[in-house]
């Protein structure tokens, strides 16, 4: 007998969420939260720095971006069968998220939610598409086209330059903030240029684009129940590491081989975002494979099952390393970019995890969501205005 999924949590993909969140926050504290100003490193933290990056930076984000379109999809089908149309509530529901990601803006300019809102946005009319359809969406957005254009481009014409939104103005707007400015400057730098920033550094670097690639994969390994150990999952998933391993060996030997410096402009930048974006992809896979397939079939469930309570809070999380890291490292608080070197700065990150996992673990203990999860949850089910078509239809 089929098992609904609407019926319990799947717990694999909250420790995958958690397990995105604590290398999102890592990350973060590293980079100060988007305020590159550090004390000079010495060559351990410099390489301490390569590594988390090289093993994390888009990564994490990349697991963030596919449980979100699964979960897209679970919500779709809980309404369902429920008998219930959840695509008007889901556009609701995304505007309240971009509301979140303003809120984050406040305290933090390098915030995702408010992308995030806008690409769930396109998942509408993608949500009773057939398997082929979304198939068909998320390979021709996979090979990257805004990229392939450019590189078209630049072979048509060596002297084209790379796609320029001319936002790059406003980084010294945020930087000035956070150096030197109160609460209130930062927020306002947050509000005014952050949007726009990470708007437009998201289509400039193909990030759009891989964002809502994943969101329709994430739906189609839904569908598809791929996440449950059963219909030969694992399988799957041992398949699919195996893939990701040989597409991560072709674009790390491009990368390290060709000659993009001799390459113009326009073309170097484009194949730079392609092959980065298809390693990070690749990446990103064994990631998922591994921890789902150790989840399923080893010892270790339980020792992963510690990340599940970060990933149940998932929202909560953000906002508060958003909040706690810009009062650490900005201006308006402890200042502590002056000193706090990237040793520093990564033990920071992990001290912060280390509670935020007690704080977690007690709040999922006592309540079935976390707080800013529990009030997006409330308002997205409020009662939304209807029309009645079949009364109107009846007085013509």
């Amino acid at each position: 007998m089929e098992l609904n999924i609407a019926e319990r949590r799947i717990s694999v993909v909250d420790s995958l969420r958690g397990f995105a969140v604590v290398g999102i926050i890592i990350i973060h504290f590293l980079e100060h939260l988007n305020f590159y100003s550090f004390p000079e490193p010495t060559p351990f933290e410099q390489g301490l720095w390569d590594t988390v990056f090289y093993l994390g930076a888009s990564k994490m984000y990349a697991i963030f971006a596919l449980l979100f379109g699964l979960s897209c999809y679970i919500q779709h089908h809980n309404a369902e069968k429920r008998g219930e149309d959840f695509r008007l509530r889901f556009a609701w529901r995304m505007l309240l998220l971009f509301g979140w990601g303003m809120l984050d803006l406040v305290f933090f300019n390098g915030d995702i939610l408010c992308t995030y809102a806008a690409l769930g946005l396109l998942l509408i009319p993608l949500v009773k598409a057939s398997d082929k359809v979304l198939t068909a969406v998320a390979a021709m957005l996979f090979i990257q086209p805004i990229e392939i254009f450019y590189i078209i481009r630049g072979l048509a014409n060596p002297q084209a330059t790379p796609m320029d939104l001319g936002y790059s103005h406003l980084w010294d707007v945020c930087f000035d903030a956070c150096a030197n400015g109160s609460f209130l400057d930062v927020a306002k730098a947050g509000l005014t240029s952050g949007l726009q920033i990470n708007f437009g550094w998201a289509i400039e670097n193909g990030r759009f684009t891989q964002t809502f690639t994943l969101f329709v994969i994430g739906m189609l390994l839904g569908r598809k129940r791929l996440f449950l150990n059963e219909h030969g999952s694992l399988k799957f998933w041992k398949n699919a590491m195996a893939c990701a391993l040989l597409l991560f060996a072709v674009t790390q030997v491009l990368l390290l081989t060709l000659h993009t410096d001799q390459m113009p402009p326009c073309i170097a930048k484009s194949v730079d975002i392609l092959l980065k974006a298809w390693r990070n992809f690749s990446m990103m896979t064994f990631y998922v494979g591994g921890i789902t397939l150790l989840y399923y079939t080893t010892h270790m469930r339980k020792a992963i099952s510690h990340l599940e309570c970060i990933g149940k809070m998932s929202l909560t999380d953000y906002l508060l390393q958003s909040i706690f890291g810009g009062f650490i490292f900005y201006n308006w608080g402890l200042g502590l970019y002056t000193v706090s070197s990237h040793g520093i700065s990564f033990v920071l990150g992990i001290l912060f995890c280390i509670c935020l996992y007690f704080f977690c673990r007690f709040w999922t203990s006592h309540f079935r969501r976390g707080p800013l999860e529990e009030l997006w949850a409330r308002a997205t089910h409020i009662k939304l205005p209807t029309i009645p078509f079949h009364d109107a239809h009846h007085a013509q």
